[in-house]
């Protein structure tokens, strides 16, 4: 990501200087609770796309009904997400806040689109079972991170670290196939995202004192925000699903 979304690498923004702490408060709510509405409307377009696919013939096109394997459209849809993200991280600075938003809503699309295959492997209870045990877990967390007067920036390298090897981990997995190894992926990996909804809501919290009075870089911070917590929820999501879902 771009340095500036970095509380951490940037100085003091001048605005809020001498500005009443009341309606300092104020802004930061309201710059919150466009990032939490971002996140929520990207988590609500997801679950919306994935129930319209999962329950129609449009499956269709990413899962063979004759054999049962992921057709090229799913791997198309697997790995744009990917190149979504570093379009929004790298390019963020010289796009305009309404096109971050847009890519915003198609990366929540193309994961919805994903997430209908997990309808063909895991019982319809179990997934909604698991997706209101993160989001109950998200809003404590994220509570947490916001309330919280511990700096928790030193939680991100760790936090990172964790991430990469546990992508590794199951790659390695995909040979290996053990069942216990992937048992404890997933009950790590849901650690560590809940680790990060926690770090991520802070350094989000943080990040508006550095863009507060600017509105087009609020839009757009707010933007990537959203996008950073709502990776974090999909993830959580995603290993708790594998850790505690019934498959059909």
């Amino acid at each position: 990501m771009a340095n500036w979304q970095d509380p951490q690498t940037t100085g003091v923004n001048t605005a809020t200087v001498g500005v009443p702490r009341a309606a300092r408060d104020v802004g930061l709510r309201s710059y919150m609770l466009s990032v939490y509405n971002y996140m929520a409307s990207g988590v609500l377009l997801t679950g919306i796309i994935a129930l319209l696919f999962a329950n129609s013939s449009l499956i269709n096109l990413i899962v063979n009904p004759a054999t049962g394997q992921a057709t090229m459209l799913f791997w198309v849809v697997l790995f744009a997400p990917l190149a979504l993200v570093f379009a929004l991280g790298f390019g963020i600075n010289r796009m305009s806040a309404t096109t971050a938003q847009a890519l915003f809503w198609a990366y929540a699309a193309l994961i919805g689109v994903q997430f209908s295959s997990l309808f063909l492997v895991y019982t319809g209870v179990s997934i909604a079972q698991t997706f209101f045990a993160v989001a109950a877990a998200f809003l404590g967390l994220s509570l947490y991170g916001y309330t919280t007067k511990r700096d928790l920036s030193g939680m991100g390298s760790f936090l990172i670290m964790g991430v990469v090897g546990i992508f590794v981990a199951l790659l390695i997995n995909l040979f290996l196939r053990s069942p216990a190894l992937d048992l404890a992926i997933s009950a790590i990996g849901v650690l560590i995202f809940a680790g990060l909804v926690a770090y991520d809501t802070q350094k989000i919290k943080s990040l508006y004192f550095t863009v507060a009075g600017n509105g087009e870089a609020m839009a757009k911070t707010a933007v990537i925000g959203a996008l950073n917590l709502y990776i974090d929820f999909i993830n959580m999501f995603l290993f708790l699903l594998r850790f505690m879902g019934d498959r059909r």
